[in-house]
């Protein structure tokens, strides 16, 4: 498993948790998993032991060293290498300076990490089965995978490309082919049907979507999404050739991490579904701390999310839109918690100073107030533009806390609207990407908040739910059987024309 995450030594996103909780649930299957990262700064090195040797990688016309450090990952006995490189990981940020901005060396930083990840196999004299790559900064080993390692100590070996989010491509100047060695850059050209360059620019997501054995997206709703030129990030031809081996397949959540009933940021008040006072004094406690009017009969809606188009935040910053009259006529309260593009954080600061009765905003990242919120709120605003999964609608219906949601991606996957299905809905769900649309599902919710008996038996539906990786891992491991059949037939083909 090779990441440029992995929580809690390295995040950013929802990548850096599904990929560990993945490799536990595959550990757990009894399988060799092991992970790989780079040492990032702030990851503390004395929790590794550092191999004695360096690790030699070629890398374009030489060779680049580094060193390996060996451990574990956080909780569990699964083996975790981390690559020291201080010129390439040691700075602050993972992908750059700021959420804003990139190191203009990316494509060196990953592109070694890929190639690292096979001169360590090799060191290890442990060739794994499947190399199981994530998003953009991994996906370049399965193009070496496929080109320049075939016929060699990995012809056996597949590989898998999961897609988090298709925007992300890892898009670089063309002469930062270099990068590679001249072996590997050869190995292409004879197998002109994986050309390097995308639109004349080097495309890391490209190099592995058209490499990878099989490829996986974080939901079903998603792997159908990103078939349309809509939501392929101009990827849409590529990813519609390779359909037959795009598989869509829900993350989980860690229900020992998100429970209402042990969370310590919720003592002495914590509950679970058949008990839920607790929650009744979480929202008192969330009204306070946000400096809202402290009223149990109004609905508070909850939102902790990146700041950005995304996660359709410009739905809310309307402040004279239909979405927002609620808010504006003190029928509901609004608490924002999130950080991401300057205008929207701008946007939201002035909507906390027009109304600051009944609307909270907090721009930072804050995983005691994140907490407080999911328990606190009655409902939990999600208007994404798309969302390849989701992982805050599914916390919110652990909590008890009803998301609403668009019907997009991975929110279409787990939310069942309320209106649609009145006995097994847990939650409301709009289509249009509209302030009307929005609106309109905000209203539906606090009409429905007045309804304390269907209220109380939407939230035990919703805590009831379960989105665990047992049954994500089930599909994974189906799918790295058909990548390792797909193998084995390439290399009796191969043997053929010998």
């Amino acid at each position: 498993m090779i990441s440029s995450e992995v929580a809690p030594l390295a995040k950013v996103g929802g990548l850096a948790d599904a990929v560990p909780a993945l490799c536990k649930a595959l550990y757990q299957r009894g399988h060799d998993v092991r992970i790989l990262i780079p040492m990032y700064s702030g990851i503390d090195e004395n929790t590794f032991k550092r191999f004695t040797k360096p690790l030699g990688v070629p890398m374009g016309p030489g060779e680049m060293w580094c060193a390996v450090h060996a451990g574990k990952l956080v909780g569990t006995e699964i083996p975790l290498y981390a690559l020291e490189r201080r010129d390439l990981y040691d700075r602050e940020g993972i992908y750059g300076p700021d959420g804003s901005n990139s190191w203009p060396d990316n494509a060196l930083r990953y592109g070694f990490l890929c190639a690292a990840a096979l001169q360590l196999c090799r060191s290890l004299n442990w060739i794994p089965d499947i190399f199981h790559v994530h998003d953009w900064p991994t996906a370049p080993l399965a193009w070496l995978l496929k080109n320049s390692e075939r016929n060699g100590d990995f012809e056996r070996s597949s590989s898998i490309l999961t897609i988090h989010n298709i925007e992300h491509q890892g898009v670089f100047p063309s002469n930062n082919l270099l990068i590679f060695s001249p072996r590997q850059i050869e190995a292409v050209e004879r197998n002109q049907e994986n050309s390097v360059l995308f639109m004349n620019s080097l495309n890391f997501l490209v190099l592995g979507l058209k490499s990878a054995d099989e490829i996986t997206t974080v939901s079903p709703s998603y792997a159908r999404e990103i078939l349309s030129p809509e939501l392929a990030g101009g990827l849409d031809e590529i990813l519609i050739s390779r359909k037959e081996n795009i598989t869509g397949i829900l993350n989980g959540m860690d229900y020992h991490l998100w429970d209402p009933a042990n969370d310590e940021v919720l003592k002495p008040d914590n509950y679970d579904r058949n008990k839920l006072y607790g929650k009744v004094r979480l929202k008192a406690r969330l009204q306070k701390e946000a400096g809202l009017d402290s009223n149990p009969d109004i609905p508070v809606f909850g939102m902790v999310t990146r700041l950005t188009s995304q996660k359709g935040v410009e739905l809310l910053t309307e402040i004279h839109g239909a979405a927002m009259k609620p808010f504006r006529d003190d029928r509901a309260q609004l608490v924002v918690l999130g950080t991401g593009e300057t205008v929207y954080e701008n946007a939201f600061r002035a909507i906390g100073e027009i109304f600051k009765n009944h609307c909270s905003v907090r721009i930072a990242f804050d995983d005691r107030f994140s907490r407080l919120i999911e328990a606190g709120s009655d409902f939990f605003l999600m208007p994404s533009r798309y969302e390849p999964c989701g992982l805050n609608q599914m916390y919110s219906m652990r909590y008890g806390t009803l998301p609403i949601v668009r019907r997009t991606g991975g929110l279409a996957d787990t939310v069942i609207d309320i209106s649609e299905s009145p006995r097994k809905g847990d939650g409301f769900v709009f289509d249009k990407y509209s302030n009307a649309d929005l609106a309109n599902a905000i209203n539906r919710a606090i009409a429905f908040h007045r309804d304390k008996r269907s209220m109380h038996g939407a939230i035990r539906r919703g805590m009831k739910r379960r989105f665990n990786w047992k049954t994500s891992v089930r599909f994974y491991l189906k799918v790295y059987k058909r990548s390792q059949a797909l193998r084995r037939t390439e290399a009796r083909r191969a043997l053929l024309t010998l």
